[in-house]
């Protein structure tokens, strides 16, 4: 059985004495290391958050920039296409009127050849004419 003597109470004075002791030197230095590293820690994963925002704010600008220049590419392609469609009207229009004009002048140009063809042609068919019948009558007309 356990006796209760002197050497009980020089124990518990020890074992309070090394609770003091190693409260001092090992507990007290080890919580302060481990608040150092939490504090640490804790600082490191704000920056971590500051650096998400950072970047998703830095992603977000990005995206509405590209996508910004693909308005203004679209836009200028629609202006472009636009442009080189008017002016393929432009062409167009010019050259059937370009087109109508020669066919004019050469209508034009048809009925006077047309004309002075008949011309020659009425002159060489009265000389003909009388050709003819002053070879037929004999005589001359």
């Amino acid at each position: 059985m356990v006796e209760l003597n002197s050497t009980v109470w020089i124990q518990m004075a020890n074992f309070l004495l090394l609770i003091f002791i190693l409260n001092f030197l090992l507990y007290k230095p080890v919580l302060k290391i481990i608040e150092k590293r939490n504090k640490k820690i804790e600082k490191s994963n704000e920056e971590v958050m500051s650096l998400n925002e950072t970047v998703e704010r830095n992603i977000a600008e990005y995206e509405e920039k590209i996508r910004q220049a693909k308005a203004d590419a679209a836009a200028q392609r629609d202006e472009i296409k636009e442009e080189g469609t008017e002016q393929g009207k432009m062409i167009t229009g010019k050259v059937r009127d370009e087109i109508s004009k020669k066919i004019g002048d050469f209508k034009a140009d048809m009925e006077k050849e047309v004309d002075e063809a008949r011309g020659a042609l009425r002159d060489q068919t009265r000389k003909i004419a009388g050709d003819i019948s002053e070879k037929v009558l004999g005589r001359g007309i």
